[in-house]
């Protein structure tokens, strides 16, 4: 039976890199969050409105370049084109995303992070090791998204923090998967050889 993450074995992974790349902006993110706290709310909202644009570019050509190899290729290409139009929305109405901006940003993190706990149970099916510290960090990004969407006007810079944490955890998961996705690669090349 095939395995649902992956239709080939024999056939590396092209661009396994790019959710490297996400997750490196990602927590990029956060950690820029947490040591600039008192950066104007504005200048937070632009930065993440090209977060979103950027990874969301990022996604698509991932799930494009992959759709022949990748079975659930459908999640990251739903996750590209949900970045593109966050990202898009944000940088186009800057006013109206200070005061939306963590709904948009706990939406965009809970189906990240749904799709995050999908990959880690199909590597799961798949045998990779440690699929649960994927697992792990999918739940931590579903956590930190229903905080953000609980009580979506945090007072003081709670939010900032908050929304710290949940980009750190979502960045961990893509950095993690993609050197998963690149051990793949590099057992796929073995097997060409």
């Amino acid at each position: 039976m095939e395995n649902s993450l992956f239709k080939k074995v024999k056939k590396a992974i092209d661009y396994w890199y790019i959710p490297l790349l996400v997750g490196i902006l990602f927590v990029g993110i956060g950690i820029w969050s947490f040591i600039t706290p008192l950066a104007a709310y504005l200048t937070l909202a632009f930065v993440f409105s090209i977060s979103f644009l950027g990874s969301g570019i990022f996604e698509v050509i991932f799930a494009l370049s992959n759709r022949k190899k990748i079975d659930n290729w459908g999640w990251t290409l739903a996750s590209g084109i949900l970045g593109l139009v966050v990202g898009i929305l944000l940088i186009s109405n800057p006013l109206i995303s200070i005061t939306i901006l963590p709904l948009y940003i706990g939406f965009v993190i809970l189906f990240r992070s749904i799709m995050a706990i999908v990959i880690a149970f199909d590597l799961k099916s798949y045998r990779v090791p440690d699929w649960a510290n994927l697992l792990v960090l999918g739940i931590l990004g579903i956590i930190f998204s229903f905080i953000l969407l609980w009580n979506p006007i945090f007072a003081g810079l709670s939010l900032v923090y908050w929304t710290a944490f949940a980009f750190i955890a979502i960045g961990a998961f893509y950095i993690y998967f993609s050197f998963k996705l690149k051990k793949i690669h590099d057992i796929s090349e073995k097997l060409h050889e």
